[in-house]
């Protein structure tokens, strides 16, 4: 029969080994689920006073016009201007045919001198019979129906005055002049044609373009969100007279003249819903044409207590609705939908969902989720968009290199 002889030596180290191997496999254990914070770029969410504006669409509008007509009959002799200038108020601008209304002028004078004559008669007969009435040799019946002769001539005379100044009136619009100051445009008519009193057809028209309206429109329910929240002490100012209007020209490049908002409209167009702005413009150069399409930014107050947030760090569910992600106090990652409202420059203005103090992601998002430890870090150097545009553009020269 074996014997096996038990040596205690052999035994403890096999069992010292084993508690040994043991422990090392729970504390690689503990290792493995121990979770390591993720790196992101993140900043503490401020409130400040954020200067709005509203960009809006419109056209140019001159700032005045005046269609030139005739008031008299006649035919045009000469044109005075060059179409397409400059002209001055009462430059004469077209000459109408005026022989016919010298001959009025000079028939009237000639009828108020033979008024006055009558008058001046018939006042000494006047003055003659009052003296013959005080010794009865005419009876007061006689030296009343005389006064009445008197004072007819006087009337006479009057009317005679009106008919020459009619006349003369008439003469001077054969001269037919600028009725504003401004740039003329086409003839509508030559040498030679026959025009009318209060035609139809204007000769010319003239526009003053310096300064220069420009007429936008805005949306009523916008109009009445913005008077609403001005109303709640959320916005200072809001859009009134005399805010300042900068002018964006088709290509996106800022007109060099500052406008300023002259009135709102305070009708509702009810085909489209809008509301007319109008804004006045310096236009010395007359860079501005009437009728140009533009946009007009327009000054809209002052939000208080903003919050505004990266563009780069909202993104969208499935539903469409913005939604951030957020550092709690635990420091794992939260989600939250926002209400976002207008950009300004590369931020967003955030209306509803964010407060003061809270800890924004704004990079790294492909390494978390909701739940994941983070460990935040401040942007440096180039904003998260830059440093994706600089990584493309890096693997794209490693791959042309391979």
């Amino acid at each position: 029969m074996l014997k096996i002889k038990f040596r205690p030596c052999v035994f403890l180290t096999a069992l010292l080994a084993g508690s040994l191997l043991a422990g090392c496999t729970e504390q690689a254990q503990e290792v493995s689920t121990k979770k390591v914070p993720v790196e992101v770029a993140m900043i503490t969410l401020k409130a400040e006073s954020v200067p709005l504006e509203v960009e809006l669409p419109g056209r140019t509008a001159a700032y005045r016009v005046a269609e030139v007509r005739p008031q008299v009959n006649g035919i045009i002799t000469k044109r005075l201007f060059t179409e397409g200038s400059e002209v001055r108020a009462g430059e004469i601008l077209y000459r109408i045919d005026a022989a016919s209304y010298q001959a009025r002028l000079d028939s009237a004078r000639a009828t108020l001198a033979k008024a006055k004559a009558a008058e001046h008669l018939a006042k000494l007969k006047a003055e003659r019979y009052r003296k013959l009435v005080r010794t009865k040799a005419i009876s007061e019946l006689d030296q009343l129906e005389i006064e009445a002769i008197w004072q007819q001539a006087v009337a006479d005379v009057a009317l005679a005055e009106a008919a020459l100044d009619s006349a003369r009136i008439d003469l001077e619009y054969t001269r037919v002049t600028a009725p504003i100051g401004g740039r003329i445009g086409t003839s509508m008519i030559t040498e030679g044609a026959l025009v009318t009193a209060q035609q139809g057809t204007p000769l010319a028209i003239i526009q003053q373009l310096d300064p220069l309206y420009v007429d936008v429109t805005q949306s009523s329910s916008e109009l009445f969100r913005l008077k609403k929240n001005v109303a709640a002490g959320v916005i200072q100012g809001g859009e009134k007279r005399n805010s300042e209007v900068t002018i964006l020209l088709e290509d996106g490049s800022a007109y060099e003249q500052v406008g300023s908002l002259e009135f709102s409209d305070v009708t509702v167009d009810p085909s489209t819903g809008t509301v007319t702005l109008r804004a006045l413009v310096d236009n010395p150069d007359e860079a501005l044409l009437p009728g140009m399409f533009v946009r007009a930014r327009i000054a809209a107050g002052v939000r208080l207590n903003a919050i505004l947030v990266p563009a780069e760090s909202i993104s969208r569910n499935s539903k469409g609705e913005a939604v951030v992600m957020l550092v709690n106090d635990q420091s794992t990652v939260e989600s939250r939908i926002i209400s976002s409202g207008r950009n300004i420059g590369n931020k967003v203005l955030v209306d509803k969902g964010l407060v003061a103090g809270e800890q924004l992601i704004t990079a790294g998002f492909q390494k978390i989720k909701p739940g994941t430890v983070v460990k935040g870090m401040p942007p440096q150097g180039l904003l998260p968009g830059e440093l994706a545009l600089q990584a493309n553009k890096s693997l794209t020269s490693v791959i042309k290199a391979e």
